[in-house]
């Protein structure tokens, strides 16, 4: 197969978008996306979007028409993609495999989510019961936030399991907090968040759910944003007149899908997400030992060390441990979510698989904040998911050599 390379990422400061449209949005992530680097429009051959709340919350479907009205990408072949909170890896993939299908040797991937109103303010329980639309009908029954609820109980029994407690989740968020007081495009840049606070259930911090350990700063955000990323092989960056020497090399990637019921399976160790994984280092021809950055999807503190453990930093039941000795760290043995994570950084759905890759790319360029900046940038793992550790896309990245 062809390589692709990452030829440029551009992404929005998430949070707010305010009173940008829907089609603002969309136009906005592709056109800022080629300013990186000067591209004309006209250079690209195919597209992919991602997002989950588009109908549900924005009114809007057909997502693929408003790229298309892009300049330079009308009549090209461009997908909408949806895979939950995984449709941003997802629209990558998709035009990775365009590009070594031959359709053409530049694509474009871009992803969005608006969640808030245009005065930035948002309806949780609307938000709760759109996003408990990519659960399993079963496991909705009694339970007015989904996701919190579905997660509280992974939570809870990662704690039996392995003998995890509050406090080490609370570690994960604290330093995540920290991290995205130095990112200039997360959400929750300037609010500090100490080990205390994220350990001790009061005030903001409360339990979400009754009977079980997940607070508030277990959570991830709810936010509004954008992404994108200029993808090319060879023959493409020659066109983009970009030496290969600047980019990052999407050297593997996978994606598996897990049952969408959460009960009956080893929700601890999912196989899908071990198989996407595996099956990313296998392709890049790379392993865990050579990574020491990376990007996961830590929608809930839990998934966090779920995360470590999936891209194999840290050894099953060990995942919690690996952030609570401090090797997660930006100067640790592998910087993991040194953006801040969708904790503290944010979760614009469709948005946040590109940007875990985008990060991770920057990371392995120099590019991040000093302060975040890991030691000697090596090889990337990127573990992006959608539902219930349902749906999970992969990548490992590096230098292009």
């Amino acid at each position: 197969m062809k390589p692709v390379y990452i030829a440029a990422y551009h992404q929005s400061k998430f949070g707010k978008l305010l009173t940008m449209t829907v089609p603002e949005i969309v136009l906005a992530a592709v056109n800022e996306t080629y300013a990186e680097i000067g591209a004309e429009p006209s250079a690209v051959d195919v597209a992919s979007i991602g997002a989950a709340c588009n109908i549900s919350l924005n009114e809007q479907g057909l997502l693929s028409g408003l790229v298309a009205m892009a300049p330079g990408l009308g009549g090209k072949p461009i997908e909408s993609v949806e895979n939950a909170c995984a449709s941003g890896g997802q629209a990558v993939l998709s035009v990775i495999q365009k590009l070594q299908l031959g359709l053409g040797e530049v694509g474009i991937a871009v992803g969005y989510e608006k969640m808030r109103n245009d005065d930035g303010k948002m309806d949780g329980a609307l938000v709760g019961k759109v996003l408990g639309y990519y659960s399993h009908p079963d496991e909705r029954e009694g339970k007015t936030y989904v996701f919190p609820h579905l997660f509280a109980e992974v939570m809870d029994t990662y704690m039996k399991t392995h003998g995890a407690t509050e406090r080490d989740f609370a570690e994960i968020s604290s330093r995540e907090y920290a991290n995205a007081m130095y990112n200039p495009y997360a959400q929750m840049k300037g609010i500090e968040v100490s080990l205390d606070e994220a350990a001790t259930p009061e005030g903001r911090n409360r339990y979400i759910v009754d009977g079980l350990p997940l607070k508030t700063y277990d959570c991830s955000q709810i936010s509004d944003g954008y992404a994108g990323l200029l993808l090319a092989t060879e023959e493409g960056l020659a066109r983009l007149g970009i030496a290969k020497a600047d980019c990052v090399e999407i050297a593997g990637y996978g994606q598996a899908t897990d049952p969408l019921l959460k009960a009956g399976r080893d929700i601890l160790k999912p196989f899908g997400a071990f198989r996407a994984m595996n099956s990313a280092y296998e392709m890049a021809g790379e392993s865990a030992d050579d990574v020491n950055v990376a990007e996961i999807h830590d929608c809930f503190t839990v998934m966090a060390a779920i995360g470590t453990e999936v891209i194999g930093k840290a050894a099953y039941g060990k995942g919690a441990e690996y952030w609570r000795e401090g090797k997660a760290e930006a100067k640790g043995e592998c910087g993991i979510n040194t953006s801040g994570g969708l904790i503290a950084k944010g979760h614009p759905v469709g948005a946040t698989g590109i940007a875990m890759i985008g990060w991770a790319a920057w990371q392995l360029q120099g590019k991040v904040p000093a302060m975040l900046q890991v030691r000697d940038p090596k090889i990337a793992a990127t573990f992006n998911i959608g539902g219930p550790i349902c749906a999970s896309v992969c990548t490992v990245l590096r230098t292009a050599q």
